[in-house]
C-alpha cells in the first residue's frame, strides 16, 4: 500500500492510502507555499514522475500533511523536501476548498491552508528532480494573464488560487 493521507471518509478523518483519495476524489487537507519577492512568486514545473499533473507549472510548493502536523510545520517540511528552501517564515493567508479534475481519472478535492513567505536576500533553491523538474520567477500580474491564456500548461489549484482568492492571498499585490 502507498502513503497513507487524512481524508474525510463518512464525516471522519481517516488514513486513505493517497491514490485513493485522488481516485474517489475525496476531501482532504493540504497546505500550499508562495515564496514571494516583491511582486515575483516562485513557480515550480511539476517533475514527470509526478502521479498528477506532470510537466505543469504551479505555486511554489504543496502537499498534504501527515497525521499530527500542524499545516504551518507542513509548509516548512514542503519547502526544504521538494526545492531545498530553509529559512523562510511562512505565514497563514487563508482556508481555500475546490475541487479539479487532475487527469488520468484523479479529482482533487482539497481544503488547503495557504501559506505565503517572503524570499530572503541570497535564497537558495536546490529542487528535488523527483519533484521538481524546473523553477522561476514570475510577476504576479503576468502570471494571472498567463494562465488565463494558457491554462493547460498549469496546475487546475493555481488558476483557481489567481482567479478566486488573488485579494486574500496577494493583498494588494493581486490588483
Amino acid at each position: 500500500m502507498g502513503e497513507a493521507i487524512p481524508a474525510w471518509v463518512d464525516g471522519q478523518l481517516a488514513p486513505v492510502e493517497k491514490l485513493e483519495v485522488h481516485r474517489r476524489g475525496l476531501r482532504h487537507p493540504a497546505v500550499s507555499v508562495f515564496v514571494m519577492a516583491g511582486g515575483r512568486v516562485l513557480l515550480q514545473r511539476r517533475a514527470l514522475q509526478k502521479y498528477h499533473t506532470p510537466g505543469l507549472w504551479a505555486n511554489t510548493c504543496c502537499t498534504h500533511p501527515i497525521w499530527g502536523e500542524t499545516p504551518l510545520d507542513c509548509a516548512t517540511r514542503r519547502l526544504k523536501q521538494e526545492l531545498g528552501i530553509e529559512g523562510l517564515a511562512p505565514e497563514w493567508r487563508e482556508q481555500v476548498e475546490y475541487r479539479a479534475d487532475v487527469g488520468g481519472g484523479m479529482v482533487e478535492h482539497e481544503v488547503v491552508e495557504v501559506f505565503v513567505a517572503e524570499a530572503t536576500e541570497g535564497l537558495t533553491i536546490a529542487p528535488d528532480p523527483a519533484e521538481v523538474m524546473d523553477w522561476h520567477w514570475a510577476e504576479l500580474g503576468e502570471l494571472a494573464r498567463e494562465v488565463a491564456r494558457e491554462p493547460a500548461r498549469f496546475a487546475p489549484w493555481l488558476g483557481i488560487y489567481l482567479a478566486r482568492h488573488g485579494a486574500a492571498i496577494f493583498g494588494d499585490l493581486a490588483k
